[in-house]
């Protein structure tokens, strides 16, 4: 496998009081003809997370044409489990509605965070969300009770399947966080239902974390993009028959840093999506998408 880069796609410098840096975990919905909206976190001046989005022709993706006005997420109430802001997850369509699933910053005294899975539906092609409750979709658990994170949702003719990032420990250094992928499944994409296994497991003592699946299913092969690191981010790629087995294949993952520039020290949060029979992924750069993010085709399967 092999991804050509296009370019840096958008990168917010100061654009609005809710938009002051940042441009993370970036997720790609189908608009009309060529047209897309990518919905991506951004930070304000203190560094909490929101919801917004920009609108991308995929026949000119450096150029931006419309930047959102307002977030369409924006940090829950006093106390709630998204209090500290919003990180963007995935979207699913399902019928006129479309579901946005985020992760929820809580931040912690003994503990950087703990956050936890929610959920908002637009039933306006996109333009405004309402979260479904003021509490989460998917919190801590007897499987998961530490912290959770990046949700990816595939709606499948049995029902919805999710995988998502959870602390196994925490500890003294980032190093000791040991950050898991595992799924879930849903039959009405609210209740969610898990068993806690770990699905991506470490080829070395060196890796401790691994977030921000990206899943798409190929026929009978399920291939899933994700983030892991040791040092600075880097994104892997492995493969499975049922979406529970997985196989890592990194060196088929087709896509590193550049030698210079905006994602020359790390890259992370992909986004696999095809359109027009190509297949494109959207990835951000150095720290955490505060380079922004950017765009890539696949030239070679």
């Amino acid at each position: 496998m092999k991804w050509r880069k296009l370019g840096r796609v958008f990168c917010p410098q100061n654009l609005r009081p809710w938009m002051i840096s940042h441009a993370s975990n970036p997720v790609a919905d189908h608009v009309e003809g060529d047209l897309y909206r990518v919905y991506f976190s951004t930070r304000d001046a203190k560094n909490r997370s929101s919801v917004a989005w920009v609108e991308v022709d995929l026949r000119r993706p450096c150029s931006v044409e419309r930047v959102a006005a307002q977030p369409i997420l924006e940090p829950g109430p006093l106390g709630c489990f998204d209090d500290s802001g919003c990180s963007m997850g995935s979207i699913v369509r399902r019928g006129s509605q479309r579901l946005l699933y985020y992760m929820g910053w809580n931040l912690g005294l003994t503990v950087p965070w703990r956050n936890a899975i929610g959920l908002a539906v637009s039933g306006d092609g996109g333009e405004n969300f309402e979260r479904v409750s003021p509490a989460p979709v998917m919190d801590r658990s007897h499987v998961d009770p530490y912290t959770l994170s990046y949700p990816w949702v595939l709606d499948e003719d049995v029902g919805f399947r999710m995988w998502y990032g959870s602390n196994l420990t925490w500890g003294p250094s980032p190093s000791d966080m040991s950050h898991r992928i595992k799924s879930a499944r849903s039959k009405d994409g609210h209740h969610w239902e898990r068993d806690g296994k770990v699905l991506i497991h470490p080829e070395n003592p060196g890796e401790y974390a691994f977030a921000r699946p990206s899943v798409v299913k190929d026929h009978d092969t399920y291939r899933m993009w994700y983030a892991f690191r040791g040092g600075a981010y880097r994104i892997g790629y492995a493969e499975s028959r049922d979406g529970l087995n997985w196989v890592r294949k990194d060196h088929d993952a087709g896509i590193d840093v550049s030698a210079e520039g905006w994602d020359s020290e790390s890259i992370e949060y992909p986004c696999v999506f095809d359109h027009g029979g190509e297949r494109y992924l959207l990835y951000c750069g150095n720290g955490y998408g505060r380079t922004g993010f950017g765009i890539a085709i696949l030239e070679s399967q």
